[in-house]
């Protein structure tokens, strides 16, 4: 167990979180005296976060568990930039329309995990826009600008490669190192802000801002970054074949985001459950010991306790009971993804294939008939041998039709 008194790292270091820690000792004594205040910073690239996020917005939970303030900053100002980290080649340059709408759907994911509002502990949501859209070029090069040096910035990880492989980056790229550096001085001054913590690929950005509180205020703060969270069998967390693990309902609903911690693989159970459930550690043991069949027991509470965090325990029960209906009787259930087609057109000759895309469980219809080709598409329960099988009256059952990818996947297609 962990050497820290803190009850915050120590809850991160038992449940596996951290990585690196730019002064822990220092950080230690500052999170086990009074309130301590730290942020993370979300860029606005989408309407809504994905499961790669949640690792983020668990720390904040934590933070305020243990009596922390959580800060959560919204990047309206650096997304206008994009942030280069790892990425090959340049982020597409979003409107200020794009990412005011991007900032709206993205605060819905953290409601249930955080407690806003005015108290001590309450987290706050804050843009850095408000700032960054306001400093003169000449004042962000004289403040900021000279206590980085180029000698310094060409060896971050991310730059030195692309240069390696003669890939551009650009000058605009270049700057977001100072801007996201800033947002940390800038935290500083207004509240008091002396953590910041992020996912291990922003260990750069995160020790740059360290050092300019230092150097431009001489504040002592601090820097801690967590694992970056990749499955036993390497896939990166939050992919699937069916795309990003939205967390808003709208992007993806109770019952898939139930369905994709179910299907964790074997190996990955312990560390799921310590990172994003709060069950205790006594009771994810027994379960990470569990073999066999029993396995699936681990996965099923997992999938509960997820669900009931993000979307509560009334939707992860009907997840379940959803789930057992599909998988145990291989019945359907209203909880199911649910697409609307006119029953016109199903009657008029709607492919399967396009019934597949509509209902979100193929990308193509190309797809969909390699789907049937390889015998993993079923219509309410029945194998489709044809790829040009059209759907009928007949098959709507109740007014819906059920479709199958293979054993895990379902969608219901609704006659209206």
């Amino acid at each position: 167990m962990s050497e820290y008194k803190s009850e915050f790292l120590k809850t991160l270091s038992d449940r596996g979180y951290i990585k690196q820690v730019t002064h822990p000792k220092e950080l230690d004594t500052y999170c086990d005296q009074g309130t301590p205040i730290g942020y993370i910073g979300f860029d606005a690239t989408a309407d809504s976060l994905h499961v790669g996020s949640l690792l983020q917005i668990m720390m904040l939970r934590r933070l305020q568990k243990a009596g922390g303030k959580p800060i959560v900053l919204m990047g309206g100002g650096t997304t206008k930039v994009g942030d280069p980290t790892d990425k090959e080649k340049s982020r597409p340059l979003l409107t200020n329309e794009q990412i005011e709408a991007n900032i709206a759907g993205i605060k819905k994911a953290f409601e249930p995990f955080l407690k806003f509002g005015d108290g001590p502990t309450d987290a706050i949501m804050v843009n850095n826009d408000d700032w960054l859209s306001k400093v003169g070029y000449i004042d962000m090069l004289r403040e900021v600008g000279v206590h980085f040096t180029i000698n310094t910035m060409v060896k971050q990880d991310t730059v030195a490669r692309r240069l390696t492989n003669e890939q551009p980056y650009t000058f605009l790229e270049f700057n977001y190192l100072l801007m996201q550096s800033y947002d940390y001085l800038e935290l500083f001054r207004r509240q008091n802000c002396r953590l910041q913590f992020g996912g291990s690929d922003q260990w750069g950005n995160i020790v740059g801002g360290v050092d300019l509180v230092h150097k431009a205020d001489g504040g002592e703060v601090y820097g801690l970054t967590a694992h970056l969270i990749t499955t036993a069998s390497g896939g990166k967390m939050g992919k699937t074949a069916d795309g990003a693990v939205w967390l808003n309902a709208d992007r993806k609903s109770p019952y898939e985001y139930w369905q994709f911690w179910r299907n964790t693989e074997d190996a990955d159970v312990g560390r799921f459950l310590r990172l994003f459930t709060e069950l205790p550690l006594d009771e994810i043991a027994r379960l990470e010991s569990l073999e066999g069949a029993e396995i699936n027991q681990a996965k099923v509470t997992l999938a509960n306790e997820a669900t009931t965090l993000l979307h509560g325990e009334a939707a992860a029960k009907e997840a379940e009971a959803a789930a057992s209906a599909v998988f145990a009787q291989g019945g359907s259930a209203e909880a199911l993804p649910t697409v609307e087609v006119t029953k016109e057109e199903i009657v008029g000759g709607m492919l399967v294939a396009a019934a597949f895309m509509a209902a979100g469980l193929t990308e193509s219809n190309g797809e969909a008939r390699r789907l049937i080709k390889q015998g993993a598409a079923k219509v309410n329960d029945v194998q489709v041998k044809d790829q040009n099988a059209a759907l009928s009256a007949d098959d709507i059952v109740d007014g819906t039709i059920k479709l199958s990818a293979g054993k895990k996947r379902h969608a219901l297609v609704k006659a209206v």
